[in-house]
């Protein structure tokens, strides 16, 4: 079995949310913790203001938790930089070990299965779960440059300017962590670098597939089916995907990359992306919608691209992934 039912099921203890002007400019603006309209955040590059964006929000989580750096036993980052630089250098003065992950824009379900899965174990008793993304350093090491003005593809989406990080322990929270379905690598043969979504739809529903067989549920088991980031183009083709399964998801699916931007008012194309997307939007929206009871049962699936500008040019397909992990009430 691929998905693993946490027996110790782990508990939310904190978490928290910070934004950029962009995202503080959409539908959730009055739900982050923080909106940062400087884009460099005070410091002297994007790639440094990403690492302050990170700093803050697991700064500001473990704060909401009532707890201190050193109550940390390992934290789970990552970003979209190449080696994760970003979450090295947010997190290089603490004590606490880390691990760094790569899911690319499924690293924040990813990071929090890891987390989940330790304290769940009992080999941490707090650990947490970290992620980030910046637009302008992602189009920096994904894309053109900035300053070629390039025009973007209906089917491109905004890379989010945001963080979520969640502080997990073994008996503070009312969510909980109780299953995870790891994802695995599902190439649908895609090769356009500006239509994710349609890469990452496939992988999306063979995880939710494998999780709703492998728990015995139904989709109207759940309040919600969160993925994240297939954006608009990406969800329709999900939905499409599960009815063709017999599975219809559409009564309960919704997308981050949908949530995070108003598509009408905001020209970000098919929706939002990247690792802060999903992570934002979680804590931003979701798990203050669960502690207040009202949502009780979600599947977060965040799903990741996993390409390279190398790959890219090289003309490969885009291997793609998704993980989930279920919380409940």
């Amino acid at each position: 079995m691929r998905t693993i039912i946490l027996k110790n099921a782990p508990h939310i203890a904190g978490f928290s949310s910070t934004a950029g002007k962009m995202e503080g400019d959409g539908p959730l603006a009055s739900l982050f913790d923080e909106i940062e309209l400087d884009p460099y955040f005070g410091k002297e590059s994007w790639e440094k203001a990403e690492s302050e964006l990170m700093r803050r929000t697991l700064a500001r989580a473990l704060t909401k938790a009532r707890m201190a750096e050193n109550n940390l036993d390992l934290i789970f980052a990552g970003d979209l930089q190449q080696q994760c630089a970003a979450s090295t250098f947010a997190l290089r003065g603490q004590s606490a070990p880390l691990f760094g992950v790569y899911g690319a824009c499924s690293t924040m379900a990813e990071s929090l299965a890891l987390a989940a899965m330790s304290v769940n174990a009992g080999y941490a008793e707090v650990a947490a779960a970290v992620t980030s993304s910046h637009f302008s350093t992602a189009e920096r090491e994904f894309r053109t440059p900035m300053e070629y003005g390039g025009q973007r593809t209906p089917t491109s989406q905004w890379t989010v300017t945001g963080s979520g990080a969640v502080i997990l322990s073994r008996d503070t929270g009312s969510v909980r962590v109780s299953a995870v379905t790891p994802g695995k690598i599902v190439d649908a043969g895609i090769t356009d670098a500006n239509d994710m979504g349609s890469a990452m739809a496939p992988a999306a529903l063979d995880t939710i597939m494998t999780h709703l067989a492998q728990t015995h549920t139904a989709p109207g088991d759940y309040d919600l089916i969160l993925t994240g980031d297939l954006g608009h183009f990406g969800s329709e083709i999900l939905v499409d995907l599960s009815k063709r399964e017999g599975c219809d998801l559409s009564a309960v699916h919704n997308d981050c990359g949908k949530l995070v931007f108003d598509r009408e008012a905001q020209d970000v194309h098919s929706g939002g992306s990247g690792c802060g997307c999903s992570a934002s939007v979680l804590c931003a929206k979701i798990l203050p919608e669960m502690q207040r009871g009202e949502i009780k049962r979600v599947l977060f699936c965040a799903t990741g691209a996993l390409l390279s500008p190398v790959t890219t040019m090289q003309g490969e397909s885009i291997p793609s992934i998704a993980c989930a992990v279920e919380l409940t009430r």
